[in-house]
C-alpha cells in the first residue's frame, strides 16, 4: 500500500474528525486514532501541538501534499498582498487537483492527483499533468473527450456527499468547469474546520 494510499485511510483518525466528509470514513466507526496506543486518552495539546495538528489538517486535506511543497504555498502565500491565511487558502484551491476534486470530476482528492498525473485534463485546451499547477480565473478546466466515460468519473458525478461550490462552474454533461474566483475562507466547503491563521503561526514561529 502506497504512502498515500495509507495515509488517506488513517489521516481521519489521527485528527478524530472525518475531514472529507465521507460516508465510509473511519471516524464513523472509530473515533480514536490508529495503532496500539490509538484509544488512550489525549492530554491537552500545547500551543505547538495545537498548530501542528491545524497544519497536518490542512496539508492532508489536500492529498498530503509533502512538506517541502506545502511550505513552499505558505512562502508564496506570505508573499501576496492581504492575509496569510486567506492566501493559502486561495493558492490551495487554485491547484489543479483541488479544481478537478471541487467539480466532482472524480470522487476524492487522492483521485483527482492521479487523474491529473495521468493526463485526463485539459486547462483551456491543453492538457495538463501536474496536479500542483495554478489554475487563474476564468480558467476553462475539461476532462478530456475520452476519458468522459470512465467508470471513476461518471460515479464521481453522482455523488451526494458533496456539492460543487459558487466559484467553480461546472457543466456535467460537456465536463467542463470554470474557475471563477479565487474564494474566500468561508467560501469553502470544508466538512470540518479548518484554521489556516494556525498554520501561519506555526511556520512564521
Amino acid at each position: 500500500m502506497s504512502k498515500r494510499i495509507s495515509a488517506k485511510h488513517k489521516i481521519d483518525r489521527r485528527m478524530g474528525e472525518n475531514i472529507w466528509g465521507r460516508a465510509k470514513s473511519p471516524v464513523n466507526r472509530r473515533e480514536y486514532g490508529p495503532g496500539q496506543h490509538g484509544q488512550r486518552r489525549k492530554g491537552k495539546l500545547s500551543d505547538f501541538g495545537v498548530q501542528l495538528r491545524a497544519k497536518q489538517k490542512l496539508k492532508g486535506y489536500y492529498g498530503s501534499i509533502g512538506e517541502k511543497q506545502f511550505h513552499a504555498v505558505y512562502v508564496e502565500a506570505s508573499r501576496l498582498k492581504g492575509d496569510t491565511g486567506a492566501n493559502l487558502i486561495g493558492l490551495l484551491e487554485r491547484r489543479l487537483d483541488a479544481v478537478v476534486y471541487r467539480a466532482k470530476f472524480v470522487p476524492t482528492i487522492f483521485a483527482a492527483r492521479q487523474f491529473v498525473n495521468h493526463g485526463h485534463v485539459k486547462v483551456n485546451g491543453r492538457r495538463v499533468n501536474i496536479a500542483s499547477y495554478l489554475v487563474k480565473v476564468g480558467d476553462v478546466i475539461e476532462v478530456k473527450e475520452a476519458s468522459k466515460q470512465m467508470t471513476l468519473v461518471l460515479e464521481a458525478v453522482q455523488l451526494g456527499e458533496r456539492d460543487v461550490p459558487d466559484y467553480i462552474e461546472t457543466d456535467h454533461s460537456r465536463m467542463t468547469a470554470k474557475f471563477v474566483r479565487v474564494p474566500e475562507l468561508n467560501e469553502v466547503p470544508y466538512p470540518v474546520q479548518m484554521e489556516p491563521n494556525l498554520v501561519v503561526e506555526f511556520y512564521s514561529r
